[in-house]
């Protein structure tokens, strides 16, 4: 009986030597516990509350979500450490020595996703607009917090790095709902100007592609060496523009031809000195 009492005993001192391990380790997975659903719950509030808000892209949501969940869960974490008298101070220190070296060594990384977050955030252009970067032309395919993805008419793919692209001068042609077409026809100087412009105004009117609002707009714009100018300002759709642009120069064409309006080339005329007396006329043909 002794002996089991002395056996009881022996285990209820080793018992008492791990029980503040055991009530830690409790502690720990309770802490564990509650942070990760707090830290889930928190993550998806914050997923919501800016999916909510139409001017924020949904990538701004999901990365800011992830980040908000990640840094919750380092306090856990760090907490739980703490409960098991880890000194969490020198890792602090070491974690944020690691994130700097990090840091510097990604820094274009770095720069090219914030600006991304900038691009998402502010929104100079969107997927599917026809766009300028610093001179590179092209359809916006795709943008993510590292890079935007440019088609060009031919079909080319351009990587643009979003830290070039947020601090280059941007032009976006898709921006707005409609855009204004020019176009410029020479007449000849002995044809009737104001029959050339009620031509061009006549087109613009019947024309399916071309707005009425704003008023088309025809005027004299140059009198050059061999044709007076005539300017005609239209306006489209963005979606339309392009066939507006090419079908404006033929359209022209035969309207002018039907109306009996000439357009010009220009001709050279050759003169020869013989000697003594008037220059004599050799050839004269297109320029």
């Amino acid at each position: 009986m002794e002996a089991i009492d002395q056996q009881i005993a022996v285990w209820l001192d080793k018992f008492g030597e791990f029980l503040p391990y055991i009530v830690n380790g409790v502690k720990a997975l309770i802490i564990l516990i509650i942070g990760w659903v707090i830290a889930g719950a928190i993550s998806r509030m914050v997923r919501k509350r800016i999916e909510k808000n139409k001017r924020i892209d949904q990538t701004i949501g999901s990365f800011l979500s992830s980040i908000v969940r990640w840094v919750l869960l380092a306090i856990v974490g760090i907490t739980v450490l703490n409960v098991f008298g880890v000194e969490v101070t020198s890792l602090v220190a070491m974690l944020g020595a690691a994130t700097l070296a990090i840091g510097l060594a990604l820094q274009g990384t770095l720069g090219d996703m914030a600006a991304g977050f900038m691009i998402i955030m502010f929104r100079p252009y969107r997927n599917g607009q026809y766009v300028s970067i610093d001179g590179t032309s092209g359809t916006v395919k795709e943008i993510n917090l590292f890079f935007t993805e440019l088609t060009t008419p031919d079909n080319i793919q351009i990587i643009v790095p979003n830290g070039q692209a947020w601090g280059a001068i941007i032009t976006n042609y898709s921006a707005h709902d409609t855009r204004r077409a020019d176009v410029t026809v020479g007449i000849d100087y002995g044809d009737d100007i104001d029959k050339a412009l009620g031509v061009m105004l006549d087109y613009a009117e019947k024309s399916d592609l071309v707005l009425k609002d704003p008023e088309p707009w025809a005027r004299v714009t140059n009198l050059g060496d061999s044709s007076v100018d005539l300017t005609m300002r239209v306006w489209a759709t963005a979606d339309d523009f392009w066939n507006l642009h090419f079908a404006l120069r033929k359209d022209l064409k035969e309207a002018f031809d039907a109306a009996g309006v000439s357009i010009p080339f220009p001709h050279r005329v050759l003169f020869v000195q013989q000697g003594e007396g008037d220059p004599v006329k050799v050839q004269s043909n297109a320029a």
